[in-house]
């Protein structure tokens, strides 16, 4: 699925996932998508450096790198799904979304 079906929520439904509440802004869906793509190429890095032999302390830098970009996308998205999702929700009366708000945030915090 590219971007665009994404952003759409096109396909969601068949993979037993639920759409956005609201369209991703164009701006934000570009520094989201710019910043999964320089996960994929630290990602890629990793395994050129270890087909490459590269030194291990390299490679756990690397590693430790994508983790943290990682890291930092998921608080990002966590923002973002709050921000337009979850207090939206409250405010019309929900619970749901606030409650699996809750469960992510736990994992993402481990």
């Amino acid at each position: 699925m590219d971007v665009t079906e994404a952003k759409e929520g096109a396909g969601m439904q068949e993979l037993g996932q639920k759409p956005r509440r609201e369209p991703w802004e164009r701006a934000r869906l570009r520094r989201m998508t710019n910043r999964l793509s320089r996960i994929e190429g630290q990602i890629k890095g990793i395994r050129a450096m270890l087909e490459s032999d590269r030194h291990c302390g390299d490679v756990l830098n690397q590693v430790a790198a994508a983790e943290k970009g990682l890291r930092a996308f998921g608080i990002e998205l966590a923002k973002e799904h709050f921000n337009t999702c979850v207090l939206p929700d409250v405010r019309e009366g929900g619970d749901t979304l606030s409650e699996e708000f809750m469960q992510i945030f736990e994992q993402l915090a481990r």
